[in-house]
Parts: structure tokens; sequence; C-alpha cells
């Protein structure tokens, strides 16, 4: 076990006192303590494997995964999450840096449509990637709106070409990053919220939900979140929905299986309890286990707040005090009922939204008044739509997401989960999948409960920071921590933001803000 800290490198920005030897001089790699193995964490991991670095990634669940754990149960294989996967191509920049071919380990296959869009009349809108088909479906849906779902899309692209391709992989260091990115927002719209884009583009309020819920899906708020989200329209249209064949947790067992082909580790059962630091340096970590592990930069993929208000003391905190954290705004949190039916329901697409009769109010229920409402929205995941080994045969496999109130709220969920549950059911079984009540042969829940004391966020928030335009890029908690040298935050909670392109974005800046391993050998 170790019990000593090492000693600050001038390679990473931070003075050396006298006597003291970089760990380069000592003729070993330099190590990096990554908090977390969601996806992240794990992206940090082999970018810094593929930089020089040793890397231990240190997990406090029995799996890795994070938010993307997997739980197998009665023969069932359910994905907690993100189960939409867009951007492939920065899976496969990271299977490249580690020398190999994202195909070789990991099956993507396409999935069409995107998303199927249920109204609460039952009307139906297929969401997918073709444009003739998109123009076909909008028509049908409100005929006048053709035109102004065009101009949506291009105001989409020219989102996506300066808030993802230019800024999504930049640290915001200092205001200045801020203020220099300024006019191109402005000029972008980006005082806009998302829903007030869609508003200026289309008439028709369906079609206005099609085009803003995906940043619900993200964490956000449609009608308060920064319109730079609405970049997801283009992006997803651009690059494709995708489903790992054997589910998302293919994608984390092939992502250790990277870290470890780096000759790197993942620790799991290894709860972080504390953040060392040294001289203003984060230069370890305690593990719950009373553990210490020397490091000279230490990576958190843990929830940016607790990162901060848990593992930090409060004597290295200027920026980010309690005080901070707790005046910030979460995300709203959620309620995933996981369930396995002993029979098929062929006519229910892989991704659908089953919209409830309000979506404004419904949303500000979450978000503004904390209110856990009496109606609901879902998102039903049907993987065996794509992939039938993850449940038996002749079986399907699924989850009910709704989004809730975070942990503020009050509600209590050991009382009120198995109710909300029922109403679920019965809202589905009357709807999408009749008789479900006699059908199901497997189930468990995920509450905001769970997030809190499970996966460690701050008021159980599912996305950390809430994404408003005052708690985006430099307003957010930097990659390169403003409080502690040497240490660095990838993740939902930290820049560009939450949803899988986000994080694997966040990891992409470790390749700006962190040196090489080479480069200490030179300090």
């Amino acid at each position: 076990m170790l019990t000593e800290v090492l000693p600050v490198t001038s390679g990473l920005g931070t003075a050396k006192s006298e006597g003291q030897a970089s760990t380069a001089r000592t003729g070993k790699r330099p190590h990096a303590v990554v908090i977390g193995s969601g996806f992240g964490g794990l992206a940090a991991a082999v970018r810094l494997g593929a930089r020089g670095w040793r890397v231990t990634v240190v997990e406090k669940l029995d799996a890795p995964g994070g938010r993307a754990y997997v739980w197998r149960q009665d023969g069932f294989t359910f994905d907690a999450g993100p189960t939409v996967i867009t951007a492939p191509f920065l899976l496969e920049e990271l299977w490249q840096l580690a020398g190999k071919r994202l195909s070789d380990d990991i099956d993507l296959r396409p999935v069409a449509p995107f998303y199927r869009v249920r109204f609460d009349d039952g009307e139906v809108f297929d969401y997918c990637g073709d444009a003739q088909a998109m123009r076909t479906a909008v028509r049908q849906l409100s005929p006048g709106d053709v035109d102004g779902y065009e101009r949506f899309l291009k105001a989409s692209e020219a989102i996506y070409r300066v808030g993802f391709e230019q800024l999504g992989h930049v640290p915001f260091d200092s205001w200045t990053d801020m203020v220099k990115v300024l006019p191109q927002l402005i000029k972008l719209e980006g005082y806009r919220t998302v829903w007030q884009l869609a508003c200026k583009h289309v008439r028709d309020p369906r079609l206005r939900v099609v085009l803003t819920f995906q940043s619900l899906l993200v964490g956000g708020n449609p009608f308060a979140t920064t319109s730079v989200y609405c970049l997801i329209a283009f992006l997803e249209r651009n690059f494709g929905v995708h489903f790992a064949m054997g589910g998302t947790g293919s994608l984390v067992t092939g992502l250790v299986k990277l870290i470890e082909g780096q000759g790197n580790e993942v620790r799991c059962k290894s709860g972080v309890a504390e953040i060392l630091v040294k001289d203003g340096a984060a230069c370890g970590v305690r593990l719950e286990s009373g553990e210490r592990l020397a490091a000279d930069a230490v990576v958190s993929n843990a929830d940016s707040a607790n990162t901060y208000r848990k593992l930090i003391a409060p004597e290295h905190r200027k920026r980010w005090t309690d005080a901070r954290v707790d005046r910030a705004k979460y995300s709203m949190s959620l309620f995933v009922w996981y369930f396995g039916t002993r029979r098929q329901y062929p006519d229910v697409a892989h991704h659908t939204i089953a919209l409830g009769p309000r979506y404004r109010g419904l949303v500000e229920d979450i978000f503004k008044r904390k209110h856990l409402a009496d109606d609901f929205s879902l998102y039903l995941h049907r993987p065996t739509a794509t992939d039938t080994s993850l449940a038996p045969p002749g079986c399907d496999t699924f989850y009910a997401l709704s989004p809730v109130p975070h942990l503020q709220s009050g509600t209590d969920w050991r009382e009120a989960a198995e109710p909300y549950r029922r109403k679920i059911m019965e809202r589905l079984s009357a709807t999408l999948l009749p008789g479900l009540e006699n059908e199901i042969v497997t189930s468990r829940l995920t509450t905001p409960l769970d997030f809190q004391n499970r996966l460690s966020s701050f008021h159980g928030a599912a996305f950390g920071l809430e994404p408003l335009l005052t708690q985006s890029a430099w307003f957010r908690p930097h990659n390169r921590s403003e409080d502690v040298e040497r240490l660095y935050l990838v993740g939902a909670g930290t820049h560009p933001g939450a949803g899988l392109p986000g994080v694997l974005s966040s990891a992409r800046i470790l390749d700006t803000v962190v040196p090489h391993a080479d480069e200490l050998a030179l300090a």
C-alpha cells in the first residue's frame, strides 16, 4: 500500500521544492489516477495511456461503467445508459489511439427510425436520418412547416460547425476565452433557448416538441437551455443514431480492454474518499479503504459538484466553495423502470418517446416547481428491437425512463417509487404494450436516491449542472481545475456537457491541458 505522495513536477506547471525529483527523473512513467469509470473516465484513461502515462482508474462500484453500468437479471440484460449512441467517430478515435480498430471489438448498428415520437392522442412521428422521409413526415404533420424545418436544420448545422467542431474540445480556462467566442454565439443566436429557436422556424406545436425533446436527453430544460444544444439535430442527421450489439456495456468492456492493453488498470470496489492536495496541487487520492495512491495528476470523472464538495477539503477551494456549489442549478433526475416481458412487442421501435398530455407544464413542474406531477412523458427503450440476445428467446427487454425533479423536490422515493412505477405500467399497458401487467417476468427500479447514493450525484441530479448559458463553457467547472493544480475534470459536469459526445469530448480536452509524458521527462 502506498503511504506517501509523489512530489510535484514542474512539467505540470507547479514549482518543485528544493531537493525533490520528478517522477520522470526516477525512470518511471508519470502516474495519473482517474476517479470513476464512466465513459468520460475510460476515454480519459485511453488518451493518457496513448500519451505515455501510467494510469489507474478507480471505480466505486463492483464493475466499470458508472452510469453505463449493466444489470443482468433472470436472463435479461439491462443497460443503465446511455443507450442513444451518436458521433461514433469519437469512439473510433479512441480505438485508433490504442492502435486498434473499433470494428474489431464493437459491432455498431444504425437504428432506424432514430426515435418514434408518440403524441398523447396516439399520433406517431418517425424521426429519422433520411432527408426525404423527414420532409414527408413534416409535411404530413404540418404542411406549412416544411421550409421552416429545413431552415431549422441549417441553423443546427451552423451551430454544430462552431459549437461542436470548433469549441467542443477546447478548454475554457480564462474568461477571455469566453469573450472571444461571444460574437459567434450571438450570430448563431445562442442567447435563445432551444424552444425559442424551434419557434422561430416552425409553427406547429407538435413539431416544436419533436425538434426540442432531445435537450431533455442530456439533462436540459428546452425552455431554458441555450439553443447551442440544437446542434444535436444536425449531429444525428449527419452521423446517425447507433446501438452497440451486446448492449452499451460492450463499449465499456471494449474500453477497459484498450486500457489494459496499454499496460494500465481499472480497479473496481475502490471508492475515493479524498483527493490529496499538497502545495496547492493534487498529488494522489485516499480510497475509502484508507489506501493512498500517489499520482502526478488526478482526473475526476465523478460528479463535478461532489468532486469539489465531497472530495477536496474546503481550504483548497477558492472558486468552487460549498456555497457556490450549493447555489448552482442542477439538471433533473430520472426514474427508470427496467423490465423484461415473456412475450415480444414487435411493433415497438428501439427508441420511443411517449409524450404525455402536457409538455411545457410538465417540464416546469420538473425544473422550476420541482414537483412530482401525476402525468409524465417517457423514453421507452426496447433494445431487443435490434439485438435479440439481450433477452431469453421469445422475450423482450425494456426500460421506461421518466424525467423527474432531483431530490430538492423533497419527494420520498422510498414511498413514491412503487406507485409511480404502477402508473407507468398502466399507461404503457393502455397504449404501447397491451396487457403488460400480465407479461412482466423481471423488474428493477432506479430512482433519484440511487443517483445520489449509488452514483454519487449531487442532489441526485442525473446530468450534473443544468446546461444553461450561464452554466456553460467558462461558467462551468473547468476541465483544468481552477482551484487545484494537476486536477482535471471530465464527464457531464464539466465542459462541454452531458451526452455521450459531450463526455467523450471532455476527455479529448485533456490532450490540450495535460502534458505528454515525454514533456515531463524534459522538464
